[in-house]
């Protein structure tokens, strides 16, 4: 009796979730038989996903797991075959209701694929936990990937409810669909391809792919039509501080595009030394606090999550380099956008990647997951640090 429980409770969670959308949505404008179907929908594409996987597993016996297959081997099967598949099923779970007349607000777009996702996040943590029924760490895994499945599939559905008038994918939808594919592939490497001490690298994406879905919401919220009431949780959301505070989305990408003007590479190249300069400093802070605190770097085991204290004492003196760097950069240059300071922080984190390749390729796992929460810290520093004229 308790082995039933331990698989099918957690795996009730994200039905709990979409109850919740459910209650808080307009129910006038999505019915909610049309968000159940698609929540069915994406159950449905995970059994179909799981069985493929399955079938690709046997022929060419690759894995998720880097225990069973190797790093390569484990990263080649991810990044070629499952999160594609995975995030093209969710695509297909939210076709139906996409081309339909119930799919007519921006907003529209990160509701059903959230449906979708919660769906098929149902199906994959009850067969996840059921083949696994000894050990916490697996129910933390599931729980781990939940949100995860919601942001991928909120990535490319932002592209939907900007299209939401044509029916048609907008041009936009192929990048998002690809970057949600390469997240997930990252991602789910660090939950279910490594050791439970990788689960400290999903902190950071985790960070950015909500920061995103709220830059996501409150951009689809201002293309929706004024007389349209949109639902009362995203009015909720968008009351809060978090969300009403920081610039809009349309406004960093107009603090980060010049036109009419060359960009200035010389600040552009001189960030990025300034940029890998902050990074040494603050490595060198974390090595000589973690000195002081008598912390032993050398206990580090991905297979043990009470040892990645040091790693992310080591992360957070790398990232608090960025938003210096940044703010720094913008100072100096005194240019009008943050298109240098960005363009430098991404010409050092691909440096620090490329060097990372040669020399600890293990390490360069960590460092992907790392790098967007790193750039968004940048251009945080620079947004503050920019001229106000």
């Amino acid at each position: 009796m308790l082995g039933w429980i331990r698989w099918i409770g957690p795996s009730l969670v994200p039905v709990l979730l979409l109850l919740l959308v459910l209650y808080y949505s307009d129910r006038r404008k999505e019915p909610p038989w049309v968000v159940l179907s698609t929540f069915v929908l994406g159950g449905v594409a995970k059994g179909v996903t799981t069985y493929m996987e399955l079938r690709a597993s046997a022929w060419t016996g690759l894995e998720m797991s880097v225990q069973s297959a190797g790093t390569a081997g484990s990263l080649l099967f991810l990044f070629g075959f499952v999160a594609p598949i995975r995030e093209a099923a969710k695509v297909a779970a939210t076709w139906p209701v996409f081309r339909s007349r119930y799919f007519g607000e921006p907003l529209d777009g990160l509701l059903y694929p959230t449906a979708a996702a919660l769906g098929f996040a149902t199906i994959e943590n009850a067969l996840t936990l059921r083949a696994h029924p000894v050990g916490w760490i697996w129910i933390l895994r599931t729980l781990v990937a939940l949100p995860a499945h919601v942001f991928f599939a909120c990535a490319w559905g932002y592209a939907l409810g900007r299209a939401k008038r044509i029916k048609r994918p907008g041009a936009i939808f192929p990048a998002a669909w690809f970057v949600a594919t390469a997240v997930h592939g990252l991602y789910m490497h660090l939950v279910y391809g490594r050791g439970p001490g990788a689960l400290v690298g999903t902190i950071p994406l985790l960070l950015a792919m909500g920061v995103a879905t709220i830059f996501a919401i409150r951009e689809l919220k201002a293309r929706a039509d004024r007389s349209s009431r949109a639902s009362m949780i995203l009015e909720r959301v968008s009351s809060l501080y978090v969300v009403s505070s920081p610039p809009s989305l349309g406004t960093v990408r107009e603090a980060l595009r010049r036109e009419g003007q060359p960009i200035t590479f010389r600040w552009v190249l001189f960030g990025a030394l300034v940029t890998i300069g902050a990074m040494t400093v603050g490595l060198g802070l974390s090595i000589a606090f973690g000195h002081w605190a008598h912390v032993d770097f050398s206990v580090v085991d991905e297979h043990d999550v009470s040892t990645t204290a040091p790693v992310a004492l080591l992360g957070a003196g790398i990232l608090l380099a960025f938003p210096v760097s940044g703010y720094l950069i913008a100072r100096a240059s005194n240019l009008p956008t943050m298109l240098e300071p960005a363009l430098a922080s991404g010409l050092a984190i691909l440096i620090t990647l490329v060097l990372l390749g040669f020399a600890a390729p293990v390490a360069l796992v960590f460092a992907l997951a790392f790098s967007p929460i790193a750039w968004a810290l940048a251009c945080a520093g620079a947004w503050v640090g920019r001229p106000t004229s």
